[in-house]
């Protein structure tokens, strides 16, 4: 009785999980793209201007909303000499995900010789969206 019972409690516990579960394949839809702008360093708003020292270091990827303003935020963490830029190679958007993807373009080799140490990050502004962000 005990096992008919556990295999009962087993069957129903792996249907319950099977119905709500469904995979959604986010790269099938076309990708529409959006307007932005790139931010300048004296028009990053101050708190942000702060969590990009705190991760300048490493790479980072970060997102900060401002009133009707979405900043979207890469960063390439410590690069040996400056000179670096960074494009941005597409901002799209779907029904599910916004997307952004960036380059890091190294300088070119007479740069490279004659400066320091370098932290590229690259800020743009694009209005708001409630869909979550992929950054690639």
């Amino acid at each position: 009785m005990k096992k008919t019972t556990a295999h009962f409690m087993v069957l129903i516990g792996c249907l319950f999980l099977l119905s709500g579960c469904r995979f959604i394949r986010i790269e099938d839809e076309p990708r529409k793209p959006l307007e932005y702008s790139i931010v300048k360093s004296e028009d990053i708003p101050q708190e942000l201007k702060t969590l990009i020292q705190e991760k300048k270091e490493k790479e980072f990827q970060l997102t900060y909303q401002s009133e009707k303003d979405l900043f979207l935020i890469k960063g390439y963490g410590l690069q040996m000499c400056g000179g670096y830029s960074i494009s941005v190679e597409e901002l799209g958007v779907t029904s599910q995900a916004v997307f952004f993807k960036t380059q890091l373009i190294g300088p070119s080799d007479r740069k490279a010789e004659l400066s320091p140490p370098s932290y590229p990050y690259i800020v743009i502004r694009t209005e708001y969206r409630k869909e979550p962000v992929i950054f690639e």
